[in-house]
């Protein structure tokens, strides 16, 4: 017998729609049932592509003796925290604040006011490492709840104030100069792996932003150090287990220092902002390997993750069947030498040699993850592609890991800035139609007459969730990009919309913080707001670069100002902590820049000489510069406004701070204005 979540539209709830637990959604209901009912509440949190909650999810939720205990006792509400960042975000700082960590699976206990009073993760069926089973847990809640309820009452009310009173350290509505973006500089190169590229030590995430940033400030000040830093960076990991040598891709981080072992689930948000660094790489330097990465990474999210609407998919699993009909992770990724000989025979030598398969193994069982180790010698170039073709025919053939196939709108937002700029560079049109693919379903499903956007959608179904503060500002980003490469102004005006929206509803007047969760949003214990930049740009920094993006494009003085007074936590946090503000260092190096504003006019945009300035204009590095293309008559773009032709000539202009170069019809010319 389903449970509720069997009328949901995410894919992780729906996972959990034949458990014997009787799940909630997230509502006013489920609490309504805990207040009527006098039962405390479970609420578990968790995504699709987690391992552990799958673990947790088949020891104890599809387990009938655990599920009658909790239909007894508690009211169970189930979250996709990929669909509530917001619910997320708040219980996850409760639990963080309580127990000094976090993850998923969350497990948290409420009062029927939605209020935290004890907290943990994942709990085991069975006592082990220290750690309670969870069954110890419900019943130890239980007899709180039913013996002690006005102590409880009093941790919940407890926590609720506390969390009240953790005010982020807001360093006021200043933007960040030169000395902050020099020591942020000095900060990461403290961190720095010298020997293995990325920061700090293990698990190693990719830092995505953090290398945009090094870019931007390479390309404005010269520092070599800085784009070093980027280039060995980016090589490490394109050489290591984490990325996909046969498929492309990149997986969400590496368990070891080293990039060898993957945790293997891949994500959107992961390989669009990678995609995207390596495309802006190959921009700053022209490495091959830089190229190569970008457009094999474009070209999974399209074959992999593109789903029938048009949008992207958030992840892919983990776990997939090792062919046994046991869910094993990385099954679908790993190689041992006898598997290289079915599939490849004489060859199989050289397939372990090129991608470092060895008898013991760099993985469990004696499998190995493929990498591409430094070493001494040539390799046939010929052979080695036909040996990674006969590798991916074969690994088609093993049991492909599950798809999470909900459309989040701030990550396809950054699939669509990834594939426009890619599309563009490497002139590969069918990427960048992709994007404009994206986009169209955005318009269509996600926003409404408004121009409110909602966070999820599958099966070109709408999800009934609010959009946050990074939906609006990643779109806007995306569709900034898409405007920039197109010269299409319709996407140009769907940006203000959503920024509007930002001003309106996300910003605190008086401060100029940014607010995760609109005004008019459901209230919860607390309304969000974290500056940090994490898996994925954070709201607020992501906002304060569309906003900047969107005022260089429009000359829109409001929207120049909220981003200025946004990258103020720029200001506190960068010099302390530059690794985990990277994206907001990058838009401070944009707004130093100016940035950079290039009007492209031409007799028309299939012109040859109009598309190479505009092509100049694209592969410029000037930190954050915005582009704008058409004729001169075009109303689309207002930085086209007044740019007439010179001589007949396709002509570009470039401006910045209220003053503008001269015109110039030469890319030569343009390329070393853009390039400093």
């Amino acid at each position: 017998m389903p449970n509720r979540l069997a009328q949901e539209t995410s894919p992780y709830l729906l996972q959990h729609a034949e458990n014997p637990v009787d799940w909630w959604p997230w509502s006013t209901e489920a609490f309504d049932e805990a207040r009527k009912s006098g039962k405390p509440v479970l609420l578990s949190v968790g995504y699709s592509s987690c391992h552990w909650c799958h673990v947790m999810a088949h020891e104890s939720f599809e387990d009938q003796t655990t599920a009658d205990y909790l239909n007894a006792h508690f009211v169970n509400i189930k979250v996709d925290r990929e669909e509530r960042p917001d619910v997320d975000a708040v219980y996850m700082e409760a639990v963080q604040a309580a127990t000094g960590q976090g993850g998923w699976p969350m497990t948290v206990f409420l009062t029927p006011d939605a209020e935290p009073f004890y907290f943990g993760t994942y709990f085991p069926p069975a006592p082990r490492h220290g750690m309670p089973s969870f069954r110890q847990v419900l019943e130890g809640v239980r007899s709180a709840w039913t013996d002690r309820r006005e102590e409880v009452a009093e941790v919940a009310g407890k926590i609720v104030r506390d969390l009240a009173g953790r005010e982020i350290s807001y360093g006021g509505p200043e933007a960040p100069g030169e000395e902050e973006l020099a020591r942020a500089l000095l900060g990461l190169t403290r961190e720095y792996d010298a020997q293995r590229g990325g920061f700090g030590g293990a698990p190693k995430f990719p830092p995505s932003m953090v290398i945009e940033f090094l870019l931007r400030h390479a390309a404005r000040t010269g520092s070599e150090g800085a784009l070093q830093m980027a280039a060995d960076t980016c090589e490490r990991m394109a050489r290591g287990g984490i990325y996909d040598q046969l498929g492309g891709g990149f997986a969400r981080y590496s368990v070891d220092r080293e990039w060898v072992v993957p945790h293997f689930e891949k994500m959107l948000y992961d390989n669009a902002l990678l995609c995207r660094v390596y495309a802006h790489l190959w921009r700053a330097t022209g490495s091959d390997l830089a190229r190569r990465v970008a457009l094999e990474t474009a070209d999974f999210m399209v074959r992999e993750l593109r789903t029938t609407e048009g949008g992207f998919a958030s992840a892919l699993d983990a776990d997939s069947d090792d062919g046994s009909g046991k869910h094993v992770e990385g099954a679908y990724y790993v190689w041992t030498p006898e598997q290289l000989r079915d599939v490849l025979g004489d060859d199989a030598e050289l397939a372990a040699e090129y991608f470092g398969v060895t008898e013991e193994g760099t993985f469990e069982e004696g499998s190995s993850v493929l990498q591409l180790p430094q070493r001494e010698g040539v390799f046939d170039a010929e052979k080695v592609e036909s040996v990674k073709r006969r590798l991916l025919d074969a690994r088609a053939a093993r049991p492909a890991p599950g798809r999470d196939d909900k459309v989040v709108a701030a990550w396809n937002g950054l699939a669509i800035a990834a594939l426009a700029e890619t599309g563009a560079y490497f002139d590969r049109p069918d990427l960048v139609e992709a994007a404009v693919g994206a986009a169209d379903l955005l318009v269509r499903l996600h926003l409404d007459d408004h121009a409110q956007i909602a966070r999820t959608s599958k099966d070109g179904q709408v999800g009934a969730n609010a959009g946050v503060l990074e939906d609006y500002a990643d779109v806007a980003e995306g569709f900034l990009a898409l405007a920039s490469v197109t010269g299409e102004g319709v996407w140009l005006e769907f940006a203000g919309f959503l920024l509007d929206h930002v001003l309106a509803r996300f910003v605190d007047a008086e401060s100029g913080a940014l607010f995760d969760t609109a005004s008019d949003a459901e209230q919860l214990i607390r309304r969000p707001q974290d500056p940090t930049d994490n898996a994925a740009p954070s709201g607020w920094t992501a906002a304060a670069g569309a906003l900047l993006s969107y005022a260089a494009q429009t000359g829109a003085e409001p929207h120049r100002t909220a981003a200025e007074r946004a990258l103020g936590v720029v200001k506190a946090l960068g010099p302390r902590v530059p690794r985990f503000v990277g994206w907001g260092l990058a838009v401070a190096e944009a707004l130093l820049d100016g940035p950079k504003e290039v009007a492209i006019v031409g007799p028309s945009l299939d012109d040859k000489a109009t598309k190479a300035l505009h092509r100049t204009a694209l592969l410029g590095t000037a930190p954050g510069a915005v582009v704008a293309v058409g004729t001169p008559e075009s109303d689309e773009l207002p930085l086209l406004a007044d740019r007439p032709l010179v001589q007949g000539e396709p002509t570009a202009y470039v401006c910045r701070n209220f003053t503008c170069d001269a015109p110039t019809t030469d890319p030569e010319r343009l390329r070393t204005t853009l390039n400093g």
